[in-house]
């Protein structure tokens, strides 16, 4: 009787967790590229300080776009405000106080974005 291959590599400490389908790591696994959550389509740009040691970060949620989308977006957000920042669950991160020249970039890519906190 063949025996049934049902194992595989599931961590590796050089890349993490792997995907069990394509054997990629989880982070550049194509077999099941997440969606962005439903929104209202409405961009929401905020500047946030908690739990970041006194250290102000403008967020933006909302913008509906593929992982790689958003990346670019990103990248192009942070080229603007010449600083650093990432992408986490959807969501942009760039550092310092840019909530003005982020929402002026978006309108000029064509999004709908708005302030959002006081």
């Amino acid at each position: 009787m063949a025996r049934e291959r049902t194992g595989g590599l599931v961590y590796s400490t050089e890349h993490g967790r792997m995907c069990p389908e394509c054997g990629q790591p989880e982070a550049q696994c194509r077999c099941k590229a997440p969606a962005a959550p439903a929104g209202d389509g409405i961009i929401r740009v905020f500047r946030e300080t908690k739990g970041r040691g006194g250290k102000a970060v403008t967020v933006v949620k909302g913008l509906q776009l593929t992982a790689d989308e958003l990346a670019k977006v990103g990248k192009q957000l942070r080229a603007r405000c010449g600083s650093g920042g990432t992408v986490k669950d959807w969501t942009l991160e760039i550092q310092g106080e840019h909530v003005e020249i982020v929402i002026s970039e978006l309108a000029r890519l064509g999004f709908k974005a708005k302030r959002a906190g006081g």
